[in-house]
């Protein structure tokens, strides 16, 4: 087992199972939700959305009278970089994003996972070395392992998010590979590249499909968690790391931004 899945399965064993109950005060539809499908059908995509988790409906009843809640960061960073959406950080209780780097490409290639939760960076990792990858090889890795923390974390009763900036690496597993299923993993005009990873990575993904939310987030445009996700992929390219390893010590954001971009 590898090592984040193992320490995934040990984290917050005592979580509760209890049903959340989602409020929209902003979205297609206002009102308390007592299923996370029908909240997110009322937001998802609705330019402005408010929107909020509760532990009891009493809370979510009240919040829905109060209006729309404001969360104040428990640290303010001053830094260009834009932390995940608060609107998110509401919903699911850890926020998983992955990336991929080469250097050359094809090349080193390296992966790197930064976990949040409420809004904070809690655990960063990097490793998944390959001295002949490419930078796609490099995302889908990544997601892959992504995608296993997300079960361990639903497995013990958490709503996980899953953030990535290749949008190939999302295709691939979200969208692409029933159809190349169905067709006896063939596709029309040649092979399916790194087709082993995409089959382990789609297999892992239907298990949980109904449990998380795989987005894309964009490359390169100050996103904090999707910066610290690079820099643990060029980590890893530089140190050569086989394994995915839970980097060493106490998250100083500014200090990981530091280090080498992709």
């Amino acid at each position: 087992m590898p090592e984040c899945v193992a320490r995934a399965a040990d984290r917050r064993t005592e979580a509760s199972l209890a049903k959340k109950f989602y409020v929209v005060w902003v979205g297609r539809k206002k009102g308390v939700f007592t299923d996370w499908e029908d909240a997110r059908a009322q937001v998802h995509g609705f330019a402005g959305a408010r929107y909020q988790s509760f532990p009891t409906r009493g809370e979510a009843e009240q919040a829905l009278a109060a209006g729309p809640a404001t969360r104040a960061r428990a640290v303010a960073r001053k830094t260009a970089v834009r932390t995940p959406a608060a609107a998110d950080e509401d919903i699911f209780d850890l926020q998983i994003y992955c990336d991929g780097a080469c250097d050359p490409n094809p090349g080193n290639a390296g992966s790197g996972i930064v976990v949040y939760r409420d809004g904070v960076p809690v655990e960063l990792w990097y490793g998944l070395y390959n001295p002949h990858g490419t930078n796609n090889t490099a995302e889908l890795n990544a997601l892959h392992h992504a995608l296993l923390m997300a079960e361990q974390a639903i497995l013990i009763g958490e709503e996980p998010q899953i953030l990535c900036d290749s949008r190939y690496a999302i295709s691939c597993v979200t969208v692409w590979a029933e159809g190349w299923e169905k067709k006896g993993w063939r596709k029309a005009g040649g092979e399916i590249k790194n087709l082993e990873i995409i089959q382990e990575s789609y297999a892992l993904y239907q298990r949980i499909q109904s449990q998380v939310q795989v987005v894309h987030v964009s490359a390169h445009v100050g996103t904090e968690g999707n910066e610290l996700a690079d820099r643990m992929a060029m980590y890893a390219v530089q140190t050569r790391e086989k394994e995915l390893r839970r980097f060493p010590g106490p998250i100083n954001v500014a200090d990981v931004l530091r280090m080498r971009a992709g």
